[in-house]
């Protein structure tokens, strides 16, 4: 039997840390403060900035809504960025992802400061984790990784193998395990024997972005299976990249989905709110 790494537990541990932390700031004067932008209203993207309100509810941090029209031109959108890039009072600024057609991403995640980027998106914070200096983390791997340490699962020495190379997990992922002392292989679209590459792993962190891919004749016998894929299958069932019921029984340890990576990726982007209104 795998050990069920359960997110839910690991994320409410890390909320209450913070909880603490932030009553702590209150009582020298200090408030930590979210802007939280939406442009038009994408069910998915409503659904995701309702929990980080919620979130940020629960852990006393003041959160901003912007919620504009979907026909918001960029100006207009890199206005409101500019505003609250000057405003002391704001720690973390958040423009949730995707934004409409008409709005070039690239733009918006560049205009946000790196030392309010708490989403870990900005160049700046990309090439500071890929050098090794201080700054924020995207917040899927790094919830990843606290998941590990949290899990008592070893990373230091450790063969890991990052299924997939996005600029939001597989890019960083990799980094923060090499960071971690983990030897690191990604693997992608074009990587031949992908399957051999798999089962070489001691930890496989799965985030492809298709459904139930990665089944048991993947995985090496009790490995360490972190999938970070969501998706609704033909029954309307959540599922993850995993196929989740030919691994389980030959992981050493696994992440559900629901339940695994899912509530660790606004955990940890709670932790860089919280650091940015620390310094």
């Amino acid at each position: 039997m795998a050990q069920i790494i359960d997110g839910k537990v690991i994320s409410q541990q890390i909320k209450d840390e913070l909880k603490e932390k932030v009553a702590a700031l209150k009582n020298e004067g200090k408030e930590v403060c979210l802007a939280v932008i939406q442009v038009g209203n994408d069910p998915a993207s409503t659904v995701y900035v309702g929990n980080k309100k919620k979130a940020c509810e629960y852990i006393g941090i003041k959160s901003l809504a912007y919620e504009i029209p979907e026909e918001t031109t960029e100006e207009e959108l890199l206005g409101i960025i500019d505003k609250l890039n000057k405003d002391d009072t704001v720690h973390g600024i958040l423009v949730q992802l995707p934004v409409p057609k008409h709005i070039n991403e690239e733009n918006i995640i560049n205009a946000i400061s790196p030392t309010k980027d708490v989403d870990g998106f900005h160049p700046a914070s990309v090439g500071a984790l890929s050098i090794g200096q201080k700054g924020f983390v995207s917040c899927t791997p790094a919830g990843v990784i606290q998941l590990l340490k949290r899990s008592g699962i070893e990373i230091s020495g450790k063969e890991c193998v990052v299924i997939g190379r996005s600029n939001i997990v597989g890019k960083p992922m990799s980094m923060l395990l090499l960071r971690e002392n983990g030897t690191v292989t990604i693997c992608h679209s074009r990587t031949k024997d992908l399957k051999e590459v798999c089962k070489r792993a001691d930890i496989l962190v799965v985030a492809i972005g298709k459904p139930r891919m990665i089944d048991a004749s993947y995985v090496k016998e009790g490995a360490t299976v972190i999938d970070v894929g969501i998706h609704r299958d033909e029954n309307n069932k959540l599922c993850g990249d995993v196929d989740y019921a030919s691994v389980e029984p030959i992981a050493g340890a696994i992440t559900p989905v629901p339940g695994g990576v899912g509530p660790m990726t606004i955990a940890m982007l709670m932790n860089n709110c919280v650091e940015a209104g620390m310094n």
